[in-house]
């Protein structure tokens, strides 16, 4: 499904692809986007865009990276954000992708981005009117929306950090290998998209205006600032990995060593029950009433004294 938006120089509205191209003037500005999934995506983007066909690729491709790329009279821009659903596969943000020149830009998505509401309501409340203002707008909200996400990631991991030492748990490794993998994931886009976004505020493009220049400047300098805190989210969920599994081993260590201990005082008791109960003839009162009795009290002084030696030598403690 395509929507269109067209901007007047007074009031903005949304109209059909045909009312558009039924219009007897350009208008001072138009907004086309696409449903990249859409049947009929391929044909719409040909009958309202004037733009080479390497600009038509880029825009129906199904794999893309954060870019800007000035071809001729206009700029292809390709964005990652927020998108409304969350899907166990794919990539973890959205692409739109964008074709702008004078007076008109045409987007395409093959996912619902979070930021497309809120930028067509400000298109059709006249905030926006030309392409520099769609493009600032797009970036602002995108890098709006991610900015709380990648603190969130910091301030969870923060509470895994604080409570590492009780953190020993499979649950406690899972949540740091989603926060690692979610960082790693955003900061695969953020990351170019701010030199995207730096390439375009310094394009030379005359239907960029100067607070268009520094709004996208503004969006890019977030970016720069999200993708270092995501790299420090990252190496600091690696090094707390680390030291989840080094307590996860130390556990193991302590409980292999009480079953040493349990194992070594259990060891001559048990050889001494085994050499008194075989079934032979000779043994050293076998036959007087208080037998059992006194090779019971043998056991537990050979256990008391075992179990001291392993208190006084600090075994228990290591």
């Amino acid at each position: 499904m395509s929507r269109v938006f067209v901007f007047d120089g007074h009031a903005a509205q949304e109209m059909s692809v045909e009312a558009l191209r039924g219009m007897p003037e350009r208008p001072p500005f138009s907004w086309i986007h696409i449903d990249g999934t859409h049947e009929d995506a391929r044909e719409v983007a040909e009958r309202c865009g004037d733009m080479p066909n390497a600009a038509l690729s880029a825009l129906l491709a199904q794999e893309t990276r954060p870019r800007c790329t000035i071809m001729g009279h206009g700029a292809l821009i390709n964005l990652r954000g927020l998108g409304t659903v969350e899907e166990d596969e794919g990539d973890p943000l959205v692409s739109i992708r964008m074709w702008a020149e004078h007076a008109r830009v045409m987007t395409v998505s093959f996912r619902p981005l979070a930021a497309l509401d809120f930028v067509a309501a400000q298109m059709l409340d006249g905030a926006i009117r030309d392409p520099g203002d769609l493009i600032a707008a797009f970036a602002q909200q995108i890098t709006e929306a991610l900015d709380p996400e990648v603190a969130d990631l910091g301030d969870n991991l923060d509470e895994i950090e604080s409570a590492l030492a009780e953190s020993g748990a499979p649950e406690a490794r899972r949540r740091v290998s989603d926060i690692r993998a979610t960082a790693i994931g955003y900061r695969r886009f953020i990351a170019p998209q701010r030199q995207a976004l730096e390439r375009l505020s310094l394009a030379d493009a005359p239907w960029l205006h100067p607070d268009d220049r520094l709004h996208l400047q503004e969006a890019a300098d977030r970016c720069a600032r999200m993708a270092e805190e995501l790299e420090a989210v990252r190496e600091r969920s690696a090094l707390a990995h680390e030291e989840l599994t080094d307590l996860r081993a130390e556990q193991m260590n302590r409980q292999a060593l009480v079953l040493a201990v349990v194992a070594l005082v259990f060891l001559p008791l048990t050889f001494l029950t085994g050499l008194l109960g075989m079934n032979v003839e000779g043994i050293p009162f076998a036959h007087e009433h208080w037998a059992f009795a006194g090779v019971v009290g043998v056991c537990v002084v050979m256990a008391l004294g075992i179990g001291g030696w392993f208190a006084a030598t600090n075994w228990l403690r290591r």
